[in-house]
């Protein structure tokens, strides 16, 4: 697939929570092709002490608005620079890049797409272009209060949505691990983006039950290409770039303890 860098226009920035910051951009032409679960690398001007770009997930493509949406947590100068752009001003991008996930094909077996944190980033992409073809998506969604939900609102709109909270404050307390809904229906296939204890224990969840699962990595990114190296796991097929190769795996590719 194509890459890109492109100087694009900031047309909206939205602040869902106080530790995050939603920016809507745009390009004088249409958007390229961009696959659910790929991410960009965000150049950040006026940061001194920010020499790297910074890889973010894509959190949607607004193909009618012609718009690309980035979902950021705000937890160090560069992404706190990232937060004060506002309307008119532009943003430099390498996209897209890496690998995402998988389309299933249309089956009567629901596809559960498991988030935590920020990591339900790339589900709505995902579970809007599921939806499209036919797929049914369930979302999984975990954080620690209500208050910490990110775009609720949004995956509803798009598929079922199941609720968990560590203080129990809406939908049931606890972890996304620990939900009802995972002894009560059965799923054909499982997406999962957060932390990765989380991952690994919606992994164990999907190896015990035979279900094909698939994860995106957040290892620390440099160079988004594959060249720094600074991103590799370990796999069965050996070290690989999550960048590159990622950073979505199926979870049989991974040499987690499952």
């Amino acid at each position: 697939m194509k890459k890109y860098i492109k100087n694009l226009r900031v047309e909206e920035v939205c602040f869902p929570h106080q530790r995050y910051v939603l920016l809507k951009l745009t390009d004088q032409q249409p958007l390229p092709e961009i696959l659910p679960g790929q991410f960009v690398q965000v150049k950040v001007e006026g940061a001194p002490n920010t020499f790297l770009r910074r890889p973010i997930s894509v959190n949607y493509v607004d193909r009618a608005a012609n718009q690309l949406w980035l979902l950021i947590q705000t937890v160090g100068e560069g992404t706190r620079t990232l937060a004060k752009l506002r309307a008119g001003d532009f943003l430099n991008l390498v996209f897209p890049l890496g690998n995402g996930f998988s389309m299933p094909s249309a089956t009567d077996a629901d596809i559960l797409l498991v988030g935590g944190g920020v990591g339900v980033a790339p589900l709505l992409y995902y579970g809007e272009q599921l939806k499209e073809k036919g797929v049914k998506p369930v979302f999984l969604l975990g954080a620690r209060t209500k208050n910490d939900l990110l775009q609720l609102d949004l995956f509803q709109n798009i598929g079922e949505v199941f609720v968990t909270t560590e203080d129990g404050s809406l939908g049931e307390k606890g972890f996304v691990t620990n939900h009802s809904i995972l002894g009560e229906r059965s799923f054909g296939h499982i997406a999962c983006c957060g932390p990765k204890p989380m991952m690994v224990s919606v992994a164990r969840y999907a190896m015990a039950n035979n279900i094909p699962c698939e994860v995106s990595l957040e290892n620390m990114m440099a160079c988004g290409i594959g060249a720094c190296l600074c991103c590799v796991e370990k796999t069965v097929k050996g070290n690989v770039c999550v960048c590159k190769e990622g950073p979505v795996f199926n979870i049989r590719q991974l040499t987690w303890e499952l």
